[in-house]
């Protein structure tokens, strides 16, 4: 095995997108030396993240997440480029016409989250990352095989990369997405589930303000979620995610911008006004897994490598983020216990920590998906009904908003 300059890695991630960075800061600022493995190639940082035209992959952070990321001190970094925060949020059946509006103070938080461009986190994460001396970075470092360690390593395994390059640390973190590599060398299974969907990104211009309410609308085909963009201090802008059938996306992908435009106008009842589309459209195909085992001795996973999740609640990052605080929570307890960073006994607390909440959220979005996508008269009546009365019980809209900024369980120190 190469030698490695400098003290012995206690951890090493794979995957440097913003949940494996995030731990990587976790784990780097307490002092763990810790190897952080991208696959992107080495690149100079990103001046232009929350710059001009915003870019097309948002995520909607919760009061919880933001708490974190203070603390990181990343959040700060972050507002100098671009937050857009919303106060209110508007869903409604578009097959009749139950709809529930929460806001801000019916939960008691000045808001209930930040639509962030992806790119602007990342690029905050990357600038906290690189004045942190025990994190090492290495780019372009792609993970083609998972070895166990010659006996008497301490059950350690090795990973083997596309270079040649050999690493190994009592504790490996999966980090790397979806359809994690790690994870398959692991031989960890998951649970997937077709949602039938596939999301329609991109970004458009609104002719009315959208004043600061993030709004969704369920069609007969897929929710469709208009996000609020603040642009240098307008608030005319929104970030589209449509989910919808694969035939349905790929006809409104091939529509001229002004026919998109006024597809999604209609879809929502013209509520803000004429759409103009500023960017282009993609497709991203949606499917939820869930990891059978998020751990093993001396590995774990994190972020989507554990659990991917429809985007219509906009939780995937928060539960990633989540994650990493509960795992390096756990790990520098054992630290300074004396206990070593991959023992099972810790790792499995984790799980234990996360599992269950992560599984609750895949159902809810299963069931919203499900219940949704019904077409039946009977059930459309009796979903707009329920969705009028719910829209009436503060109370019970008061909990459910708490649940989603992010205030369910035992939450760690860092997220507090």
């Amino acid at each position: 095995m190469r030698e490695q300059q400098g003290r012995p890695d206690e951890a090493i991630i794979v995957g440097a997108g913003m949940v494996g960075a995030t731990l990587a800061l976790l784990l780097g600022q307490a002092g763990v030396a810790v190897r952080l493995l991208d696959a992107r190639p080495a690149s100079l940082p990103d001046e232009s993240a929350g710059h001009g035209r915003p870019g097309l992959r948002v995520s909607a952070l919760t009061p919880v997440s933001q708490r974190l990321l203070e603390g990181l001190g990343v959040w700060s970094v972050m507002a100098k480029r671009r937050l857009s925060p919303y106060t209110g949020m508007q869903v409604w059946d578009a097959e009749g016409s139950g709809e529930i509006r929460f806001s801000a103070d019916q939960a008691g938080v000045p808001v209930l989250g930040h639509i962030v461009e992806n790119d602007v986190t990342q690029a905050a994460l990357e600038e906290r990352l690189a004045v942190l001396p025990n994190v090492r970075r290495e780019a372009g470092a792609r993970v083609v095989a998972l070895e166990q360690a010659p006996h008497g390593a301490d059950n350690r395994r090795v990973l083997c990369l596309e270079d040649g390059r050999r690493f190994s640390a009592p504790l490996i973190v999966a980090a790397d997405g979806a359809r994690s590599p790690l994870r398959e060398m692991a031989g960890i299974e998951t649970a997937a589930t077709e949602t039938g969907h596939v999301a329609v990104v991109t970004t458009v211009r609104l002719a009315r303000d959208h004043g600061g309410v993030a709004r969704q609308a369920f069609l007969s085909t897929g929710p469709l979620a208009f996000l609020p963009l603040r642009i240098e201090g307008r608030d005319d802008h929104c970030s589209i995610v449509w989910s919808t059938s694969p035939e349905e996306a790929a006809r409104l992908t091939r529509l001229t911008p002004e026919a998109l435009g006024e597809a999604l106008a209609a879809a929502i009842d013209h509520r803000l006004g004429a759409v103009t589309p500023i960017d282009r459209a993609v497709s991203v195909t949606l499917t939820q897994r869930h990891a059978r085992d998020y751990v093993q001795p001396g590995l774990a996973l994190v972020g989507d490598a554990a659990h991917s999740i429809h985007p219509l609640a906009g939780q995937g990052v928060n539960l990633g983020l989540m994650d990493v605080a509960v795992l390096s929570e756990e790990l520098l307890a054992a630290r300074e216990r004396g206990v070593a960073m991959g023992d099972e006994r810790i790792l499995a607390r984790y799980a234990r920590r996360r599992r269950g909440d992560n599984a609750s959220m895949l159902m809810l979005m299963d069931g919203f998906r499900l219940l949704f996508g019904a077409r039946a008269p009977a059930l459309t009546l009796a979903r707009n009904l329920g969705l009028a009365g719910f829209d009436r019980l503060t109370p019970l809209k008061r909990l459910m908003m708490r649940q989603a900024i992010g205030e369910r369980g035992r939450l760690p120190v860092s997220c507090r």
